[in-house]
């Protein structure tokens, strides 16, 4: 069955013209029709309410049929919306109706032949304009599902670790916890520091076997009940509690450190070297609990120190004073 509430816009200088094509989509019941004399009040309805179908003429003054078309297409783009296009044309050769679809145009009415023509191609303009419709809200909506799981999401999708956004989380909880309960908070940076050199050798591919290699590397080298999450593209955290602050120290973490640096990694291109540098940034209660930020200030600046001395170094977080 026709959807007799399609919204049609016809656009013609002729008013004769406009008068039969509006008489005939009348007459076969459509009740949604509206009628101008030119591009422009065109364009200004259709940004008011959109149409399903438009049927302009080609030859128009000022702005003609296929002007019309590109600017109807931006606003399309712009209103994630398709409105279907029809011409209507004495013009019959192969290169101007190329022309036309490249700029395009959905289809092509016949002056000639326009009463007999009209209602088949509307009833054809509908169920594309309709489908092409349904498919845009329904990427519109997976489009905004992605942004609302990506908003919520808290894993490195291609190593499988806590992101960033979990590892801020689980930092503010053992800081918390090392402020209630005593102890000290360990946050350690691992970064791998001839990643952009490598990054210029390989492949995305093999790039990616080695994001993945570390990963698995540094699940094996934690204890169960630490916590290890991909914070860059280079960029590793391991955060964990010490009851005791004094057994908090580079020394605890020191097989991490060397089952990095010291044991290439597989991958499709051959085994890879990595240079990692480490810091330790360690919180206690003793010294005031700092912010997840001046923790992670912190470790950022100390791990520019180790990519320099090439050592495992240690800091405390440089809690930021308010003026």
């Amino acid at each position: 069955m026709p959807n007799l509430d399609l919204p049609i816009l016809v656009v013609d200088d002729a008013k004769f013209s406009s008068m039969v094509v509006g008489r005939t989509l009348r007459k076969a019941g459509y009740r949604d029709v509206r009628i101008v004399n030119n591009a422009s009040a065109a364009l200004e309805l259709m940004e008011q309410r959109p149409v399903s179908v438009l049927i302009a003429d080609w030859l128009m003054p000022e702005m003609d049929g296929l002007q019309l078309t590109d600017q109807v297409r931006q606003q399309d783009e712009q209103n994630n919306h398709y409105t279907y296009v029809i011409l209507l044309t004495a013009r019959e050769s192969i290169e101007a109706l190329s022309e036309a679809f490249d700029r395009g145009v959905d289809d092509f009415i016949y002056k000639s032949d326009m009463t007999k023509q009209l209602i088949p191609r509307i009833f054809a303009a509908d169920r594309m304009a309709d489908r092409q419709n349904t498919l845009l809200r329904a990427n519109a909506l997976l489009v905004e599902n992605n942004r609302e799981l990506e908003a919520t999401n808290i894993i490195d999708l291609e190593t499988g670790l806590g992101n960033s956004r979990y590892g801020r989380d689980r930092l503010a909880k053992v800081l918390r916890h090392a402020e209630s309960r005593g102890g000290a908070c360990a946050y350690v940076l691992c970064g791998i520091r001839n990643w952009q050199e490598l990054k210029r050798k390989h492949s995305p591919a093999v790039m990616s076997e080695l994001a993945v290699g570390i990963a698995r590397r540094l699940t094996t080298l934690v204890r169960p009940i630490d916590s290890l999450c991909r914070v860059g593209d280079n960029q590793y955290a391991l955060i964990a509690h010490f009851p005791n602050s004094d057994h908090c120290t580079t020394a605890a973490f020191r097989r991490v450190f060397d089952g990095i640096n010291h044991k290439a990694l597989k991958t499709t291109a051959g085994y890879i070297s990595v240079e990692a540098g480490m810091v330790l940034c360690k919180a206690d209660a003793e010294h005031g609990t700092p912010s997840v930020q001046d923790v992670e200030r912190t470790a950022v600046q100390g791990l520019v120190d180790a990519y320099e001395t090439r050592r495992f170094t240690e800091t405390a977080p440089e809690m930021a004073t308010e003026a």
